[in-house]
């Protein structure tokens, strides 16, 4: 954070920060400040603040110290001179012949240098021209060359609304306008209307461009086709302040109507052919509704718990879901549910149903005697329900300590499998003959 002043050099000047150097300025005061053209006379318009380092263009230079009464006296002075110098620079102008047009003169606060400010349509060489004004003034001459917007922001003057210009009221700086403003804005495309005393498209074109880009967002275009609570017809209207379409609905009395920009829904496609259905556009319209609350999905959970008299009883709980269940964040799909058993009790001495052949697990956890201990099942004996099975030899096994003899052709060579060689039989080489089998 810096501390700084503002501080502007004229009416229509912009405004440049300078450090106040232990000074206290109040916003109106004349003071005199130090700058890269050397000293010069200007009047704060921000007394001391604070602002970000980033807002500062460095260097920062620094005021220098209050107006007195002897720097106003110079102002004056200046004041004068340039009255001087603007009507003998329109004689030299004439004299040489140029064409260009003198707006403004400008005298530094130290009487060093004096700026002309003309315009122009085209260049001029005005080479004479500055000779001879330097031969009378006996200091620095310059002469630049402003476009039209600039013209009008020196002189000043009345626009079409009655107030003064803004480019020498309030604006510093002139920000692009376009055409394609007033169209959005629904304007006269005529120049005339739409053109400032500069000749250039008025400034406040811009001032309520970003509402208008907001209106025209949900607003049908100018003569779309459009479906009403009181049937189909073409837009001739629209005002997109009030937000108001006036439409002229089919049929043969062709009313005009107005509607809200809500009642009215642009048909996609435009009019269709003779004979066509006409489209129910507003019921396809989605509905501003509120939201419900999400209601959180019941996980039930079940447990097997075994009495002490050895049945079974099946216990459900419902928990809430976690936030990742619901949201499919464990694999499932997050509009699945999850499965319920059968809250039924069972009746007593009732288990599951077996799959196909398999023993239940509870029938093995029971005891024989109900005590609710299982009984060691001897080793020998099978579960009931299923078949006995022995153990069959391989036919291809042999005695322990033999080895199998490998099958062959008949000439002590292995068999080759030639189906395998038929299907993974390798490309030859580009340039080599292939292999005979």
């Amino acid at each position: 954070m810096t501390e700084v002043v503002s501080v502007r050099f004229k009416n229509h000047g912009k405004v440049y920060y300078f450090a106040p150097d232990g000074l206290e300025i109040a916003i109106g005061e004349d003071v005199v400040v130090e700058t890269s053209k050397g000293l010069e006379f200007g009047e704060c318009v921000s007394g001391n603040q604070w602002v970000e380092d980033e807002h500062i263009v460095p260097p920062l230079r620094s005021v220098v110290r209050i107006a007195t009464d002897d720097d106003k006296r110079i102002v004056e002075l200046n004041r004068d001179r340039e009255k001087e110098a603007f009507a003998i620079c329109q004689k030299k102008i004439a004299a040489h012949g140029l064409d260009m047009k003198l707006v403004d003169v400008e005298c530094s606060f130290e009487g060093n240098k004096i700026i002309f400010y003309f315009a122009s349509e085209g260049r001029v060489d005005f080479r004479d021209l500055v000779k001879d004004l330097a031969s009378v003034f006996r200091t620095r001459i310059e002469l630049r060359q402003i476009g039209v917007r600039d013209e009008a922001k020196m002189l000043g003057g009345l626009g079409i609304c009655g107030r003064p210009f803004c480019c020498s009221e309030f604006l510093c700086d002139f920000a692009p306008v376009s055409t394609k403003m007033a169209k959005t804005q629904s304007m006269s495309l005529n120049p005339s209307k739409i053109s400032g005393s500069c000749g250039r498209l008025m400034c406040c074109l811009r001032y309520e461009q970003e509402a208008y880009e907001e209106l025209v967002k949900n607003v049908p275009k100018n003569g779309a086709f459009v479906q009403t609570p009181q049937g189909y017809g073409n837009i001739t209207q629209i005002n997109l302040l009030r937000q108001k379409i006036k439409v002229k609905l089919d049929g043969p009395e062709q009313a005009i109507k107005t509607f809200d920009v809500g009642e009215v829904a642009a048909v996609p496609g435009g009019r269709p052919k003779p004979g066509a259905p006409l489209p129910d556009v507003l019921k396809l319209q989605p509905k501003e509704e509120p939201e419900p609350e999400a209601e959180q999905e019941v996980q039930s959970t079940a447990v097997m718990v075994i009495e002490e008299s050895g049945t079974e009883a099946l216990v459900v709980s419902e928990t809430a879901a976690p936030p990742a269940v619901r949201e499919g964040g464990s694999g499932e799909h997050r509009h699945s549910k999850p499965r319920r058993r059968s809250r039924k009790p069972r009746q007593q001495g009732e288990g599951r149903q077996p799959h196909g052949d398999k023993q239940p697990q509870s029938e093995q956890k029971q005891s024989s005697r109900g005590d609710g201990k299982s009984a060691p099942q001897p080793r020998g004996e099978k579960k009931p329900g299923h078949p006995p099975h022995k153990k069959q030899p391989r036919p291809d096994s042999q005695p322990k300590g033999e080895k199998a003899a490998k099958p062959d052709g008949g000439d002590g060579q292995p068999k080759k499998n030639d189906s395998r060689r038929r299907f993974f039989r390798r490309k030859p080489k580009s340039g080599q003959p292939p292999k005979s089998e």
